[in-house]
């Protein structure tokens, strides 16, 4: 007779937990299915995963339609990592109530886990943090499983050029796919003209693509203004015939030559921004400017819009992976109501190691934030009151936490602090001292 879910038993909770972790890579979303059935009755369950670009959507159930990446990811700009979703969503090709949670454990580039609801009444809190730990599990066992499943003479797609690489031809997809769909959606084009614009929008698209060279995904340097060219460029189709005005500013250095990683990441980061934003809805104004000094590239990209993005939606979550892999810091500052506002540094030169006289080789691998976070830890503050401080959110601080951990070679924040006390920190009492 099968056991009787019963969330107030430890034991239960335990043998779900036991599970999962030692479920097989294509068991893992069965057996979700079979843990969350009690707590959210559904037909399908999806998996979104930033770590398979070559396979970046798996199923489990009957999701009655064909799910699209484009339709995830749409949705993952609702989802906050940590912070499961319920509502309305176009999935599989129709409106439908769904379920969603956002994972992203260190290492990861972070997935989202859609439960295709067969009822529109939404799981209590309980049920649905419930649901958000079992996927924060399920998400570290694939992690875990992943790269020893492929094929062993199969590249892993984590080579760091071409996964750069298919992350940034995905990026021009979904901004081609968006100014078509624009054009088609528009009132202020009949029909016959929307198709032949629409055509040509994809045709133009599908030229670039073709024509795309070695360079364009090589190691040349490119001058400012030409790498900024390209990107307003490509998302000049967003605004070209709908009702969003994208404009573009280049305010200092344009005749400054870019390191390939920078200048790609920058693209990158600007159209996964725009694209974010726009799938927010009420937009109608976006600004994006660069700004080039002797030690960095900024970004600034605002728009008009709600004001409901935030540094957890897993869309920027992604993006933030590409910055602080270039030791790099992402902002995101929203007011609901008035807009949001996205400020990306990436640096032009290689770090000084550490911050001040730090000389230890333990943090030399920790990016600015990192530090930033580790010099809080290390006067004594908790997660809620870094947040504050630092003006991120709770879940943004465990990440970080996470990876300092794990960079660091530590396994408590306690030990983590005493490194750091060690190696000089904190320079300064915390602030509010």
């Amino acid at each position: 007779m099968p056991q009787q879910p019963d969330w107030t038993d430890p034991r239960y909770v335990l043998s779900v937990a036991t599970r999962l972790l030692r479920a097989p890579l294509r068991g893992i979303l069965p057996a979700l299915s079979d843990c969350i059935d009690g707590l959210a009755s559904h037909n399908a369950l999806v998996m979104f995963t930033g770590d398979c670009p070559k396979s970046p959507i798996w199923l489990h159930g009957d999701p009655g339609g064909d799910v699209t990446s484009v339709e995830l990811t749409r949705l993952a700009t609702h989802v906050d990592v940590g912070q499961p979703w319920f509502g309305e969503a176009h999935v599989a090709g129709a409106h439908r109530p769904v379920l969603a949670a956002a994972a992203a454990p260190p290492g990861s580039a972070g997935a989202l886990l859609t439960v295709l609801t067969d009822g529109d009444r939404r799981p209590d809190d309980v049920a649905l943090e419930v649901i958000q730990q079992l996927w924060d599990l399920a998400t570290r066992r694939v992690l875990e499983l992943f790269p020893a499943a492929l094929p062993v003479n199969t590249p892993w797609i984590a080579n760091s050029e071409q996964a750069r690489a298919i992350a940034d031809l995905t990026d021009a997809h979904v901004a081609t796919l968006t100014g078509v769909l624009g054009v088609l959606r528009t009132n202020s084009l009949d029909d016959g003209v929307a198709r032949r614009t629409a055509v040509d929008l994809a045709a133009s698209a599908l030229v670039k693509l073709r024509s795309a060279s070695e360079d364009d995904l090589g190691t040349r340097e490119e001058v400012v203004d030409e790498a900024f060219g390209r990107l307003s460029d490509m998302l000049g189709l967003l605004s070209r015939y709908s009702d969003v005005a994208v404009e573009f500013s280049l305010l200092d250095g344009a005749r400054r030559m870019l390191p390939p990683d920078i200048a790609r990441v920058a693209r990158t980061t600007g159209r996964g921004t725009v694209l974010a934003m726009l799938e927010q809805g009420d937009v109608r104004r976006i600004r994006v400017s660069w700004q080039v000094t002797d030690t960095e590239l900024r970004t600034v990209v605002r728009d008009d819009g709600p004001g409901r993005l935030t540094s957890d939606a897993l869309a920027i979550h992604r993006l933030t992976d590409r910055v602080v892999a270039l030791n790099g810091l992402i902002d995101v500052d929203s007011v609901a109501g008035w807009g949001t506002i996205v400020t990306v540094q990436l640096p032009l030169a290689a770090p000084e190691s550490g911050r001040g006289e730090l000389g230890n080789n333990r943090l030399s691998g920790l990016n600015p934030r990192e530090l930033d976070v580790l010099h809080q830890l290390a006067s004594g503050l908790r997660n809620r009151a870094i947040a504050n401080r630092l003006h991120i959110s709770e879940h943004t601080v465990k990440f970080h936490v996470a990876n300092i951990l794990k960079k660091v070679g530590v396994d408590s924040r306690g030990e983590a602090a005493a490194v750091a006390r060690a190696a000089g920190f904190p320079a300064e009492p915390p602030l509010g001292a």
